[in-house]
């Protein structure tokens, strides 16, 4: 979910005649900037080092053309250097210190990302003995302390724990999708992804189809929530295809949350679509702490950036 702050940047970008990408860029880097939620750009989600790492990605619904990076370091804005992907290479994902390389050469600036906020956070975590954390079936026991940790030599295959309910506002993504006036679909993601990850952890944000997905022949979504379950669903790409097949957005988004269900009832996430006709909806899976979700709308029916509100199911 984005603030009004957002939806209108990208919005003013539309109106002074810029393209549905230029809007989903700006919109997002006004996230970077503003530090959304504390789970989008610098100085938030540190991860098991204590270092916090961005991804993001870009998509051209008419060309198809998709820019990405992962694991950026160093850099703030990471959507913008995922545009330039588009622009300026004939690859769709970068990825850690060689993706900064290219930031750099791209003429962003090296910029550190810590704050005091990020390394209290880490500090408290170190605390809290590591608590929580991402590690499973590992010595010493991760559910109790920090590591390092090794594998343990027998694995007993315990129900795993999605890990939804310690995500809860600790974990999101700024996710948008821009329909212009004549169809056209871009959509894009920016995230500091999960708090406290291993190193090297890459999210659904970045990836295709999972984070965001855009297509002018059908529509956009963008999903937001637990990226390490929600990305093994493909679910903006499966959104988009049931719009494809003439499902209205809202019971597109839906159904594809009753299908990660299936698997993950516990899961946390959120996705939200729009078709090429301008019509939106949303859906999110009700677990405990978390049984609406919020997003911003703009359009020429409604005179500013409106909150819109859907409820789990």
């Amino acid at each position: 979910a984005a603030s009004p702050v957002l939806a209108l940047s990208a919005w003013r970008v539309l109106e002074s005649g810029g393209s549905e990408l230029d809007a989903v860029e700006r919109g997002c880097a006004q996230c970077e900037i503003d530090q959304c939620d504390g789970s989008v750009g610098y100085g938030g989600s540190p991860d098991e080092s204590g270092e916090t790492t961005l991804d993001a990605m870009i998509m051209d619904g008419n060309t198809m053309e998709v820019g990405a990076v992962a694991d950026l370091r160093r850099v703030k804005n990471a959507i913008g250097v995922a545009r330039k992907v588009i622009e300026y290479t004939k690859h769709t994902l970068l990825v850690g210190e060689s993706a900064s390389l290219f930031a750099v050469r791209m003429g962003f600036p090296y910029e550190d990302l810590t704050t005091q906020k990020s390394l209290s956070l880490y500090s408290e975590w170190l605390n809290r003995s590591c608590q929580p954390n991402y590690w499973k079936n590992v010595v010493p026991d991760s559910s109790k302390s920090c590591g390092p940790y090794k594998r343990r030599e027998e694995v007993t295959h315990k129900e795993e724990q999605t890990g939804s309910q310690r995500n809860i506002r600790n974990h999101d993504t700024i996710g948008m999708v821009v329909i212009g006036v004549s169809g056209t679909v871009a959509s894009g993601t920016s995230t500091n992804g999960a708090i406290y990850k291993l190193p090297g952890r890459v999210g659904d944000s970045p990836i295709a189809g999972a984070g965001s997905y855009a297509d002018s022949t059908a529509g956009g979504a963008a999903a937001t929530g637990d990226g390490d379950i929600m990305m093994r669903f493909l679910p903006s790409y499966q959104a988009v295809e049931y719009m494809r097949m003439g499902m209205d957005p809202a019971a597109a988004c839906q159904k594809v949350v009753s299908r990660i269900q299936k698997y993950a009832p516990n899961f946390y996430g959120a996705i939200i679509c729009a078709n090429t006709t301008g019509s939106y909806g949303a859906a999110c899976n009700k677990i405990p702490g978390f049984a609406q979700f919020h997003f911003m709308v703009s359009s020429p029916l409604l005179a500013r950036p409106t909150e819109q509100v859907v409820d789990c199911i």
